[in-house]
């Protein structure tokens, strides 16, 4: 007999091989061919619901590894939560209508606008939406997420739109939905309004300019300090192309202002805490200014001064808006240019004091319309405008700066503020209820609840009118005969039914009349002649209205939702447009839960870019590592934060992800002979090392269930990784290799039995995480009776086991005996790159202990815990390395074995060849063998 070969070799052809990127395709047809997804789904019915509620990305692109990010992190989370006791349905979403999509469908050059009805074009975005829906169906499937993607929501289809109808009729009905004339952000690239929402801010360079107001009616109050023909009121702007729409200048009530005397002899009106920073600002020596008189903001109010480029005159306002912390203190006022330019003119015209008005000198496309600079791009009168203040001389200072300013989000153009007729919502009315809701609701991270009231408790009315036609239609009517706005229940119910029954291009297909309920007439005058609203609602609407449309809609989800998972960035978008409506409609907010993820940047923490080349595409990731490694790469980190990832994060990721995958490649090739309802053993009748297998995996079983309840996988991944290196490879599994491979029976199938549970945990554990691992892991094992072994997902996440925890006692032990081990490999390694041996189990170990520690080892098979030939304990005096730190003060003495060597077990042995039959082995190996 040749004894170098060991008895029991672990099987090495089982399917868990090599090449798991290109396998993974064939694993996923799979899973849909055995509609995994509605198995998962129906084995939970009964269950609590849990509902995660998709946000819908939109469909106008391939996925990048921000959305794959995105809907990983909600393929966790469903899967987690199907096998943890909840019925976790998943139905996917897509928003599919607005300006993108309508833009790329005018860039093709077989769409002839001009020779197609409003109708027809809408169609064609239609069907540009379908074909990526389609495209990014797949992509998302390709990462493993499993879902209801053959029953997607879909923003565009005809159920949605007629729900969307009935979400803005209920709010109109609560009077909510008014129509009016105020500044909002305007793309003059895409001619439309623009929500918040719709608004990205970037570096954009400007000219920021000081100019000055003659006097020309001071109430008599200033003639008395200086020479009125010299007197001026000087205004700061970094938007010289307002200065035409300039009708008033605001000064704050409460604060101190100067009439400074220049050297020049000028004297400019400026805010006293500002004086010096506009002096230095035009070059002028503020030590040789004189204060003329120091008067309080309010002395000023409805003062005039003459535009120094119309000839008109400019009234000043007093208005708390007015701050110190640039500027002059006085403020440039232009009604049709700004939120509280338009608020403080509007107060005063309301009040009788003044006849403002809201002039707009610039139309929609962004073209002054003034009589001195019109038909020029606002942006080219900037300059015009500046050379024209300094010609004149009323310019004070200028300087060109950089500055963060607001960018369309769609066409990346700088926006402007402009003062137009819209469409808003109410949000002051329903501000206070919505902030109050926030309270009920749980965040992750915490910030986010600060994070949302400030924004709802900051933000203006909402504008919800587009002037665009790929969209849900806003269903309103005009009376020709009296002009009412019309939009009742009975108008809303009629609508919803035709959109339901033929889509929103019914509303482009037909006259007003037929979109009316037959012999409606006018609430107001009682006449039946009508038009019809051109605009369509802001796609914040659509998908605000989801939960509506789709989470209380179809019967086994729910709302309010359970969560809702997005980027940082959904705060002003679909969870504030979904708080808006579901608090106007229902007085309560739509989820239960917000989770929030970073953004996805570079190896150096820099955001991704084409044009830098730091993208990292999913294709990419999938193609090199599968998509399984992408997985492990969301669970890594802490996704609240930004997420780094290179190609070397990835290929640094890939040695964690085979240290998890070799652990239990390594387990389940040691399982090859074992039948789980044959060859179980009882908790109890365990051998005491495999016991404390049992509870290492047992802490890590309660560890990553509580992780996964947070929301935390990066906790779930260290853990998981931390048990497979040093629990499993570092510790167990390195010990009980010579009882696997050269042990008795009993003893192995004791060692099999706990790498069975652990690793049928284990492969639960990591299900959520690693879709296509655990899978293939699951099918390459043998199952005990009970366990569905049809799929991982089918079956229960393993928790708090009882069975194999160990008490208080056997814990303080286990501590013990680990730390003595660790102690003496130290030594071991100490010793071996001194020379004294080569292999561990060439050596022969001397433990010096105290007394009662020697009790305390008597008895424990010491040689087989630290894989040595044999280790003796003394209370003597010995040399060697003394490890005071631990749990076992000792001091260690390593020497080499010079006892005989098995041949089979490779352990040195005094005892080789007692057994008559078998003489060259050990006394241990001669009774296994002869078994």
């Amino acid at each position: 007999m040749d004894y170098n070969q060991t008895v029991h070799l672990p099987q090495t052809d089982f399917p868990m091989r090599a090449g798991l990127p290109k396998r993974e395709p064939e694993m996923l047809q799979e899973m849909y061919d055995h509609d995994l997804y509605h198995k998962m789904v129906k084995r939970n019915e009964g269950k609590p619901t849990f509902v995660l509620h998709d946000g819908p990305p939109y469909a106008n692109g391939n996925i990048h590894i921000g959305t794959a990010l995105n809907k990983i992190l909600k393929d966790m989370i469903v899967k987690h939560r199907n096998m943890t006791g909840w019925c976790a349905p998943y139905v996917p979403g897509w928003d599919t209508h607005g300006l993108p999509i309508e833009s790329a469908v005018l860039k093709d050059k077989k769409v002839k606008r001009d020779e197609m009805t409003t109708a027809q074009f809408r169609t064609k975005c239609r069907e540009y939406a379908e074909s990526y829906i389609e495209k990014m169906t797949g992509q998302f499937q390709r990462l493993g997420v499993l879902g209801e993607w053959e029953n997607p929501y879909i923003t565009l289809l005809p159920e949605f739109e007629a729900k969307q109808i009935e979400v803005f009729g209920k709010m109109a009905e609560k009077g909510l939905i008014y129509k009016g004339m105020k500044p909002v952000y305007w793309c003059p690239f895409d001619q439309t309004a623009l929500a918040e929402a719709e608004i990205e801010y970037a570096d954009d360079p400007c000219t920021t300019i000081f100019v000055k107001f003659p006097v020309a009616d001071d109430k008599g109050k200033l003639g008395q300090y200086a020479d009125l023909s010299r007197t001026y009121f000087v205004i700061w702007t970094t938007t010289p192309w307002t200065i035409p729409g300039n009708y008033a200048i605001c000064l704050n009530a409460e604060f101190d202002y100067v009439l400074l005397q220049v050297p020049s002899g000028d004297v400019y009106v400026l805010a006293q805490d500002l004086a010096e920073s506009v002096c230095k600002a035009a070059g002028i020596d503020y030590a040789a200014c004189t204060v003329l008189a120091t008067l309080k903001g309010s002395a000023f109010e409805l003062m005039r001064a003459k535009h120094p480029l119309f000839d008109r005159e400019s009234v000043i306002l007093n208005g708390e808006h007015v701050t110190l912390d640039a500027g002059s203190g006085c403020v440039h006022t232009a009604p049709g240019f700004g939120a509280e330019d338009f608020q403080i003119c509007q107060q005063y015209d309301k009040a009788g004091l003044t006849h403002i008005g809201v002039p707009v000198p610039v139309n929609a496309k962004g073209v002054m319309t003034d009589e001195r600079y019109n038909g020029q791009f606002y942006a080219k009168g900037n300059d015009m405008v500046v050379a024209d203040l300094e010609a004149e001389g009323f310019l004070v200072a200028k300087e060109n700066i950089t500055h963060s300013y607001p960018h369309c989000w769609r066409c990346k153009h700088p926006i402007i503020y402009r003062a137009t007729e819209q469409w808003f919502c109410s949000v002051d009315a329903i501000k206070d209820a919505a902030v109050k809701a926030c309270d009920s609701i749980q965040w992750k991270p915490e910030w986010g609840k600060e994070r949302m009231t400030s924004m709802i408790t900051e933000r203006n009315d909402w504008c919800i009118s587009r002037q665009r036609v790929w969209g849900v239609p806003i269903p309103i009517f005009y009376c020709e005969d009296c002009g009412a706005d019309i939009v009742t229940p009975e108008t809303i119910a009629h609508v919803a039914g035709l959109f339901r029954e033929h889509g929103s291009n019914v509303w482009f297909d037909r006259e007003a009349a037929e979109l009316l309920p037959q012999g409606f007439v006018c609430p107001k005058c009682g006449k039946a002649h009508f038009t019809k609203e051109t605009d369509i609602m802001d796609v914040w609407f659509d998908s605000g209205s989801t939960w509506a449309a789709v989470a209380a809609e179809r019967p086994y989800l729910k709302y309010p939702a359970d969560l809702y998972l997005e980027g940082g960035d959904q705060y002003r978008g679909w969870f504030q447009s979904s708080m808006l409506t579901s608090i106007a409609v229902n007085g309560v907010a739509p989820y239960k839960q917000i989770a929030t993820h970073g953004w996805t940047v570079d190896g150096e923490g820099k955001a991704m870019h084409k044009s830098l080349g730091n993208a990292v595409s999913p294709d990419e990731v999938i193609k090199d590592y599968g998509a399984d490694m992408l997985r492990l790469w969301v669970a890594s980190a802490d996704y609240t934060q930004d997420m780094r990832i290179s190609k070397d994060i990835m290929k640094q990721l890939s040695q964690a992800y085979l240290k998890i995958r070799n652990t239990a490649r390594y387990m389940l090739g040691n399982l090859c002979d074992f039948e789980p309802d044959r060859d179980l053993v009882p908790a109890e009748n365990l051998m005491e090392l495999d016991r404390y297998a049992l509870h290492t995996f047992n802490e890590l079983a309660k560890t990553a269930r509580a992780a996964y309840d947070r929301y935390e996988f990066h906790a779930v991944y260290r853990a998981v990784y931390n048990f497979c290196v040093v629990d499993m490879s570092n510790f167990y599994l390195d010990i009980i290799k010579d009882r696997l491979y050269c042990g008795a029976e009993a003893e192995r199938r004791s060692a099999q039995t706990a790498l069975y549970h652990i690793l049928d945990g284990m492969t639960r554990l990591i299900a959520p995480i690693l879709a296509f691992t655990s899978d293939e892991i699951w099918h390459a094992m043998k199952h005990a009776q009970g366990v569905n072994a049809e799929s991982v997902l089918f079956n229960d996440m393993p928790g708090d086991n009882a069975a194999f925890a160990l008490d208080a006692a056997a814990r303080e032990r286990w501590a013990k005996l680990v730390s003595l081990r660790d102690a003496v490999n130290k030594a071991l390694e100490n010793a071996r790159n001194a020379g004294v041996f080569k292999k561990a189990q060439d050596t022969d170990v001397t433990l010096s202990v105290s007394e009662s520690d020697a009790a305390f080892l008597a008895g424990v098979d010491l040689a087989s815990l630290c894989i040595v030939s044999k280790v003796t304990v003394t209370t003597g005096a010995v040399e060697g390395e003394k490890s005071e730190d631990c749990l076992i003060p000792c001091t260690i003495a390593v020497a080499l074995d010079e006892s005989p060597k098995c041949p089979r077990c490779w352990n040195h042995s005094e005892h080789i060849g007692a057994d008559g039959h078998h003489n060259q082995l050990c006394d241990r190996c001669a009774a296994v063998v002869g078994e």
